[in-house]
């Protein structure tokens, strides 16, 4: 790991659709539909589908998200997570996305 010797800002802006920047000094990745997706890019992987944790979460809140990625990661699931101000975002691949409602759904996990 590398220390980032730089103080972090973080906020939250209403937005209607669905993005997720994140800039650091190396990088600067969109996360969006992907019919917004911007034509040139330098790399690109299509192809998820997302679960939204609903509710505002505490940031004193521990465990949410591991619990899902290793009940899915039992089952040969891999995410990719996107967490925001108020709540997180669990992406798994096309091909995956039913089994994981299942999986969830199996482990009491209301699914919408």
């Amino acid at each position: 790991m590398k220390q980032l010797k730089r103080s972090i800002y973080y906020c939250n802006l209403r937005k209607n659709d669905f993005y997720f920047f994140a800039k650091t000094g190396e990088e600067l990745s969109l996360v969006c539909e992907t019919k917004n997706a911007p034509s040139k890019t330098i790399n690109r992987e299509d192809g998820w589908r997302a679960f939204k944790i609903e509710g505002q979460l505490d940031f004193l809140l521990i465990g949410i998200l591991a619990k899902i990625a290793q009940l899915l990661a039992n089952n040969g699931i891999s995410i990719f997570a996107v967490s925001t101000f108020n709540t997180d975002y669990i992406l798994v691949k096309d091909n995956n996305f039913d089994s994981a409602i299942k999986i969830l759904s199996e482990n009491n996990y209301e699914i919408k």
